[in-house]
């Protein structure tokens, strides 16, 4: 027997995200003064992904999802090596040229 927690893991997965609509509706429900289980149980969502949806509301008054925090990823070592490689080899073809091959 499955039940509603394990049921939305295996649709959803851990990359997708709920829809805006989805999370409104929580948040309407929780305006409403309906607890974190009823709200679960209706929409078919865990508990902990509504905990999360609420308390990120109330301290961003917001449930659109926000951009990752932190410095951006760096371009990998083996392609900064390859790009070295192809500029040093060829120093008269022109940038367009060797972003192509990229």
């Amino acid at each position: 027997m499955q039940t509603a927690s394990t049921n939305i893991c295996e649709r959803m997965g851990r990359s997708q995200e709920l829809s805006d609509s989805k999370r409104g509706t929580v948040i309407g429900c929780h305006l409403c003064n309906k607890c974190i289980r009823d709200i679960s149980l209706l929409l078919n969502i865990p508990r902990s992904t509504i905990s999360g949806i609420i308390t990120k509301w109330k301290q961003l008054g917001t449930t659109a999802t926000q951009p990752p925090s932190g410095r951006p990823h760096k371009i990998k070592e083996w392609s900064q090596r390859m790009l070295k490689r192809t500029v040093h080899r060829s120093c008269q073809l022109s940038a367009e040229s060797i972003a192509k091959d990229f």
